[in-house]
């Protein structure tokens, strides 16, 4: 396997002296064939400016950085995770790179792999499986079908203009139907989605605009999730009035579909009162199980790590299906301290299931936010920390999207 590299064009070269390194928290590792999977229809390569690529070589053991190219790192697609980053050494004082992941990759018998692992069979957010023509002709039909409402334009934009597959899947009449209502967040991230990447919605939906969306959705899909927290809002518990009004809508008219709310669950009481109204499932979205690191990609205004843990002991309480959207960073997520409090708090909370998502975020940059040096031995890695999970707690789901729960996964 070769390293990949690219010029200051952006065309990519294989370095054939070099084997490929991967990177966790900025220490280099040599990567064996058996880490690579092929690179995953729908990923993106993309060259690292300011960036020096570096490989292995296998004759002295050593790592070595390629002077006058720039690194090479791959954004796999949906429904993967990725277990190494891009090696590369900094030149000068780079800036920030972009809200990606940047998995390792390699060039191998004529094609490129990259280090990663699936973790949902579903192919959803596949771009094979989502004809783009098809999505063009339905947001025209389905836009004149429900011309007041609001939510339904928004998703229109969202399909089209920003090329969001939640979106596009509504118009396709499949899957999960997102249902963004908050213009206004109560955490400022790190890395921040819908406003680093993505305008976010600038209005809030009546509770009508959004059961009628749902209900339409419903109407045509056998399983379908309805899911509120979405990648083009804040924070959706903000609106929590609004969201149980519309739950209640949603029940009256129909028992079908499971109801679920993408959030930081931030506030408790609210939690409470949307399973009261008939809400089903909530993904709480975390990148460590200690409150240190968590504040510290968070930053909370107006609520605590203490109310996260409270919010998913009230919806267990509720008889609510709780996952934890995990965000995933080789290094930190694997190291021995954070698997130890993330084990221990998935037995604690009695979780569902893990969603492992990729931490869209500067490799480098991430461990300067936490303030953290992770040493090489204490890291267990990410394939790793998943199969002692699933051998310690059998009934765990492990994926990358909410499932419907009137089916297995």
């Amino acid at each position: 396997m070769n390293l990949l590299a690219s010029d200051n064009k952006g065309r990519i070269f294989d370095i054939r002296d070099l084997g490929p390194a991967g990177m966790k928290a900025g220490r280099f590792f040599s990567l064996p064939e058996r880490e690579f999977i092929k690179l995953p229809a729908g990923s993106r390569l993309f060259m690292l400016p300011q960036r020096a690529p570096v490989g292995h070589d296998p004759a002295t053991g050593e790592f070595k950085a390629v002077k006058n190219y720039f690194a090479v790192a791959a954004f796999i697609s949906p429904a993967y995770t990725a277990t190494y980053n891009s090696a590369y050494q900094e030149i000068k004082k780079p800036s920030m790179l972009p809200l990606f992941c940047y998995s390792a990759c390699a060039f191998h018998r004529g094609g490129f792999y990259v280090t990663a692992v699936r973790v949902d069979k579903s192919d959803r957010h596949d771009p094979q499986s989502i004809d783009v023509n098809l999505v063009i002709k339905n947001v025209k039909k389905i836009k004149r079908m429900f011309s007041g409402n609001r939510l339904i334009r928004h998703l229109g934009d969202c399909a089209l203009a920003h090329g969001c597959p939640g979106a596009q899947n509504f118009f396709l009449s499949r899957e999960e139907c997102p249902l963004p209502v908050s213009p206004r967040c109560n955490a400022s991230c790190a890395g921040c989605i819908s406003i680093q990447t993505q305008p976010r919605i600038k209005f809030v939906p009546t509770p009508e605009e959004i059961a009628e969306t749902a209900l339409f959705h419903a109407g045509e899909v056998r399983d379908p999730v309805l899911s509120f927290g979405q990648g083009c809002e804040g924070e959706p518990l903000l609106q929590s009035a609004v969201i149980e009004k519309s739950i209640r809508l949603i029940r009256r008219a129909t028992d079908k579909g499971t109801i679920n709310i993408n959030t930081n669950a931030s506030l408790p009481e609210a939690i409470g009162r949307l399973f009261d109204a008939g809400l089903d499932s909530v993904r709480v979205s975390m990148n460590s199980a200690r409150g240190e690191y968590y504040n510290r990609y968070y930053k909370p205004k107006g609520y605590s790590f203490k109310d996260v843990m409270k919010s998913i002991n009230t919806a267990k309480r509720k008889n609510g299906f709780v996952s934890v959207n995990y965000l995933t960073m080789p290094g930190f997520t694997d190291s021995r301290d954070e698997f130890a409090a993330f084990r221990k708090f998935v037995e604690s909370r009695h979780i569902d299931m893990i969603q492992w998502r990729n931490l869209n975020f500067d490799p480098r940059h991430y461990f300067k936010i936490m303030k953290l040096d992770v040493v090489s031995p204490n890291m267990l890695g990410v394939r790793d920390i998943m199969n002692r999970l699933k051998r310690d707690f059998p009934r765990l789901r492990m994926g990358y999207y909410n499932p419907s729960l009137a089916k297995d996964i």
